[in-house]
């Protein structure tokens, strides 16, 4: 049974987390939305993405020393604010080219935000509720997402009035931290990236990072432009998004599980072949019945959101248990760099093409995946069932940054510290 007592520390960085995040999913999805509405070039809003994951990896970066020479709460009200003000700028001053700048701001100030959220959960787990934390982290992470996107549909895209209340949710993020009294974590440690290093460890899943963060960077910019352009309604949009969200967290753990028992690099190469079916499909059938559509981007989203979790698994089976941190924090990385990519490739496709060719960039991307690792399964034996990791999900979309790593229950509790 639940001690809340014990808990009550961590609910209330919690509640932070979700207000910060219920920002991020409202914002990711508004900005495109108005975009689309104002005729915005599909390329400027490809760059958006471009730019928010350029800012997001920047900020993983360098956010460690703005909050070693800030302090915790001072950096992390700094970052929330920044949020609000960008939020609020997008909303005074509509231009695509300033939007692209100001996402990537934003970028930057989510990650540092994140990094924050979660270096203090960490500190607030102990090895005896490490795990139930992870998981509220999960769900918080999942359901903030989902009620940002949601709340576009109660809103109207064209006014001011849903820029207004991303502000105010990037302001509420901050209060939680603002008044503890609780003792502040150790300082954040810096983020590296070994490319040789992670390579070496597993080349599946560093290659697999850089592909699924292609993919999943393209449809998490450019879905709600799909939906605009094939005419459903803004809630229709809304929902599409939030389902793709919700298969993916419900089918992480059966996947997992499955991947447990056997090679992992078969169930990946699976699941990314299932993706690039969905694709396919979509680009072929071009469906516009928005139930239609929302099935098949939700089927999509189901295997597609499991792609990360299973590639950050299979290294962390060829890692050593105090590599954990280094080994997830650089995939995340290599994840971001793909982010970048993607959303110029499927812009590009659609802006030469039609709306479904979104779907033709995620399926070569997904497409190269399987290729790729079943010629790694021909080269490298399988991990024993007996010496792998359990699975655990994690968390892709907008939510996650290296401090993730030291909160899951996988990682010894030196390496946290």
């Amino acid at each position: 049974m639940l001690n809340f007592a014990a808990y009550r520390p961590v609910f209330s960085l919690l509640r932070g987390t979700a207000f910060l995040l219920a920002a991020s999913g409202l914002h990711g999805l508004l900005l495109p939305l108005r975009g689309q509405m104002e005729g915005f070039s599909t390329a400027s809003l490809g760059l958006m993405g471009t730019a928010w994951a350029g800012g997001f990896v920047t900020g993983c970066i360098l956010a460690p020393r703005i909050v070693r020479r800030a302090g915790h709460v001072r950096a992390f009200g700094a970052f929330a604010a920044c949020g609000a003000i960008v939020a609020l700028l997008t909303g005074l001053l509509i231009d695509e080219f300033f939007w692209i700048l100001l996402r990537a701001c934003t970028g930057f100030t989510m990650a540092g935000a994140f990094m924050i959220i979660e270096s203090w959960l960490n500190e607030r787990a102990s090895n005896e509720n490490r795990g139930t934390v992870f998981g509220l982290y999960m769900m918080v992470t999942y359901a903030s997402i989902m009620a940002g996107q949601m709340i576009v549909a109660a809103g109207d895209v064209g006014s001011a009035s849903l820029f207004m209340v991303t502000g105010i949710f990037f302001c509420l993020s901050l209060l939680p931290t603002a008044v503890s009294t609780a003792a502040h974590p150790k300082p954040l440690q810096d983020v590296s990236l070994d490319l040789r290093g992670l390579y070496a460890n597993s080349p599946v899943s560093a290659g697999a990072c850089l592909l699924i963060g292609i993919a999943n960077g393209a449809w998490g910019t450019l879905g709600a432009v799909y939906g605009a352009r094939i005419g459903i309604s803004t809630a229709e949009i809304a929902l599409m998004m939030s389902l793709v969200v919700v298969a993916g967290a419900a089918l992480q753990m059966p996947v997992g599980r499955l991947s447990d028992k056997t090679d992992r690099r078969y169930v990946l190469a699976g699941a990314a072949l299932a993706c690039a079916i969905v694709g396919l499909l979509i680009f072929i059938v071009a469906p516009r019945s928005a139930a239609f559509v929302i099935a098949l981007t939700a089927a999509y989203g189901a295997f597609a959101y499991t792609l990360y979790s299973l590639a950050v698994a299979h290294a962390n089976d060829h890692a050593k248990p105090e590599e954990f941190v280094k080994v997830s924090g650089g995939l995340l990385l290599l994840y971001g760099f793909g982010t970048m990519i993607g959303p110029v490739i499927g812009a590009t496709l659609m802006g030469s093409m039609r709306p479904e060719s979104l779907f033709l960039a995620t399926a070569f991307a997904h497409f190269l995946l399987v290729g790729y690792t079943i010629l790694r399964i021909r080269r490298r034996a399988p991990v024993p069932v007996e010496d792998r990791e359990a699975f655990k999900t994690m968390p892709a979309e907008r939510g996650a940054t290296p401090e993730a790593a030291r909160l899951d229950p996988r990682t010894p509790q030196q390496a946290t510290q």
